[in-house]
């Protein structure tokens, strides 16, 4: 495996850094990924353009930062399901449409407080940061809109997104464990995370959910590199063009 591929050899700040930068941009990898997979299946031409569009924003945000730990190509197309360090809520199947909105809603809420808060510290996502919030800002109001016109709609609408924020919730407590190479106060992340979540879906007249984010019923392991079933599938579709023709430029 080449150092490109095993960011962890690197030793001191470069290590810490590289850790912080491949976690962010797996996150965005795999859930920019998810999101084109919607690409000629959207309910309506321009959700199918929204979506898009969020997606190439998550794709160039996880550019910039698979680029500060080594090849980009390497890094997304080369590495086994194991080397990956993203949450586990990104990589969830997309389910209905419901459960793509809740995932974005969870997720770009999350990015929205972290990239703004990265925005404000002086280190190396900095530049990023106070680029991506801007994008993430667009990602969380398009996210809440969705799920308040389906919580708030018809009664099949509102038992879907129900369902949906029901299903993915436990998959939320991971994106708040410390990440090395990022010095915030995340359990007052958290805290913000929360009331804004639950503003959100008070607004679209559905519940908070009300299983475990934390602890052993919850999911937490894909900073470690252990996933869920549906990622593997996900990544052998992602890589397979790459893999079947090594080497080549286009």
């Amino acid at each position: 495996m080449t150092t490109s591929l095993n960011p962890a050899s690197s030793a001191g700040a470069g290590a810490v850094t590289a850790a912080a930068a491949l976690a962010l941009g797996d996150d965005a990898l795999v859930l920019s990924h998810r999101l084109g997979e919607w690409a000629g299946h959207a309910p309506v031409l321009e959700e199918e353009v929204a979506l898009a569009n969020i997606a190439l924003d998550l794709l160039g945000q996880a550019r910039v930062l698979l680029s500060l730990v080594g090849d980009e190509d390497e890094l997304a197309y080369l590495r086994e399901e194991r080397a990956f360090r993203n949450v586990q809520l990104v990589e969830q199947p997309n389910g209905d449409f419901a459960h793509t909105i809740a995932r974005q809603l969870y997720f770009s809420t999350y990015q929205r407080l972290l990239y703004g808060r990265l925005a404000e510290t002086d280190g190396p996502l900095t530049g990023l940061a106070a680029k991506a919030v801007k994008e993430v800002a667009y990602h969380q109001d398009h996210a809440e809109q969705w799920a308040v016109r389906l919580g708030d709609g018809t009664a099949e609408s509102h038992d879907r997104m129900q369902q949906a924020c029901d299903a993915l919730w436990r998959h939320t407590g991971e994106m708040f464990q410390p990440v090395d190479g990022i010095d915030i106060d995340w359990p007052e992340m958290e805290a913000s995370w929360t009331a804004s979540v639950t503003a959100v879906l008070e607004r679209a007249t559905l519940a908070v959910p009300e299983g475990p984010r934390t602890g052993a019923w919850s999911a937490g392991a894909g900073r470690q590199g252990l996933h869920t079933e549906p990622f593997g599938r996900m990544l052998a579709e992602m890589q397979h063009l790459h893999r079947s023709h090594p080497g080549a430029s286009w």
